[in-house]
């Protein structure tokens, strides 16, 4: 290996390792909040790339009627939790159930008008967000005090439903959509092309705006004060359902973002989204799914390390890759000091 290869393989590393990051700040998210491990959260990922492939074909995106089955899913739940309580039916209707009614409209507006790659972006973001409260209605917030390995149980089911959804919605075939920019830039010896000076920089935006999101919105300060005592955020007001559903939601959106970025990279088939959210899982666990500056770190070594292995070892990259979590697994059983449940 000469240094022009290592130069290579250290781009690549890096860009998915900036897409892996986003994804384990996601998960972390959600863990910290809800206690629960977001298995599905590579799925956001792959609807995105199908999405978006869809419309760059000229056909209506599956998505519509995956959000109007999740829709009607969710309204037929609140009338049974809420069958005495209209008022409070309809609140939670529109908090669940409107979201994915709004998107499929929007994207089917957007199909109808053959609108340009901008507004295709922007209805396939919104569509994938939308799914995030109705999947957490439906799927966790029935179980929400529920112990973390049922919740991880929830979790690896909704994965498998999602999945077999994208087969049901998408098809069996691979898809790719177009890159932002194709522009190539020179580092010395080495071409950087602008699609992935365009992952970083949007990874370090989307990091930045969290930080603030996190700091100085009161959303944030009431997810920041949920995961630091579920107990007492209650007691002071903040609604443990509404907590859960807003980490949901952010979380898929950090899915839809990143669809966006790792769709002109690599082909996305429907079931893609569980090895690209396992890696970013991976980087998570490094952070413990507590830190979010050892997680994101975890998640672009994890990239650099699949560079470099399907250089080495194409064969085994994935076997490498996975590998990595045993020894922080070890690591972490040896010196932590906290309850089973924790």
């Amino acid at each position: 290996m000469d240094f022009s290869i290592a130069a290579l393989l250290t781009q690549d590393g890096l860009t998915n390792g900036a897409i892996y990051c986003l994804l384990a700040l996601a998960l972390v998210l959600v863990f910290a909040v809800t206690r629960v491990i977001f298995i599905p959260q590579g799925e956001f990922v792959a609807f995105t790339v199908l999405t978006l492939a869809s419309f760059e074909q000229n056909k209506l995106p599956g998505t519509v009627w995956l959000l109007i089955a999740l829709a009607a899913t969710v309204l037929l739940a609140e009338i049974v939790a809420y069958r005495k309580e209209p008022g409070r039916m309809l609140r939670a209707m529109a908090a669940s159930a409107l979201p994915c009614v709004i998107a499929a409209a929007i994207v089917w507006a957007v199909f109808a008008m053959q609108a340009g790659f901008a507004l295709q972006v922007a209805a396939t973001v919104i569509a994938v967000t939308s799914m995030g409260p109705a999947i957490y209605r439906l799927a966790y917030q029935p179980v929400a005090t529920a112990p973390v390995l049922t919740l991880l149980i929830v979790s690896v089911a909704v994965h498998f439903v999602l999945t077999g959804l994208g087969l049901l919605f998408f098809g069996a075939e691979g898809a790719r959509t177009s890159a932002f920019t194709g522009s190539t830039f020179a580092l010395g010896s080495m071409n950087v092309s602008g699609q992935s000076l365009l992952v970083y920089a949007f990874t370090v935006g989307l990091v930045v705006a969290m930080a603030l999101f996190f700091k100085y919105t009161l959303f944030g300060k009431a997810l920041r004060a949920t995961a630091a005592n579920r107990t007492g955020a209650r007691l002071v007001g903040i609604s443990p359902n509404f907590a859960g559903s807003l980490s949901v939601t952010l979380a898929a959106a950090i899915g839809a973002l990143s669809g966006l970025l790792i769709g002109p990279i690599t082909t996305v088939y429907y079931d893609s989204g569980f090895l690209i959210g396992l890696k970013g899982f991976v980087g998570a666990i490094v952070g413990g799914l507590a830190s979010y500056p050892i997680a994101a770190g975890g998640a672009i070594f994890v990239g650099l390390v699949e560079a470099f292995s399907s250089f080495w070892a194409s064969a085994y990259k994935e076997v490498i890759v996975f590998t990595l979590i045993l020894p922080v697994l070890l690591w972490r059983s040896f010196t932590t000091t906290h309850h089973e449940e924790e």
